[in-house]
């Protein structure tokens, strides 16, 4: 298990599962304690949470984390890193030498990957080898490595 750092709350996740415990409280004295397993997922609508396997607001799975005693990761999926810009510059260099012109890179990259590209440095590895390919099948093989 890993314990919860604000390098996890940087941590570019799609979904990030945590074991919250909460501690209840009158007069100061700790009357009860519960142990819940929130999970967070960023999905294209936007946030959906879920409190023991069980759907909830993301807000009220939200509160549930902020009012916890004790927060431990349990489990995430990260975003896949993007290649940065000394991999799009190479990526760069061989679609200018396989004849694609520089101004139509960003428009050849978003035609291998059927979405906008508006930077290279900013596609995963899997979509780079993605325009590779397409490189590879629309200008050869041999102009293309």
């Amino acid at each position: 298990m890993t314990v919860y750092t604000e390098a996890h709350a940087k941590a570019p996740a799609i979904t990030r599962t945590w074991e919250v415990v909460t501690l209840y409280r009158e007069c100061g004295v700790v009357t009860d304690k519960a142990r819940d397993i929130v999970t967070l997922t960023r999905t294209a609508a936007g946030i959906e949470g879920t409190v023991n396997c069980e759907p909830v607001e993301a807000i009220k799975a939200i509160a549930l984390l902020h009012g916890a005693h004790d927060l431990t990761v349990i489990s995430e999926k990260l975003e896949p890193a993007a290649i940065g810009k000394p991999a799009a510059e190479s990526l760069h260099r061989r679609l200018a030498r396989a004849g694609v012109p520089s101004k139509e890179h960003y428009g050849f990259a978003s035609a291998a990957l059927d979405t906008p590209v508006y930077s290279l440095a900013l596609l995963t590895a899997d979509e780079r080898d993605t325009v590779l390919a397409f490189l590879s099948f629309t200008h050869g093989k041999e102009r293309a490595a």
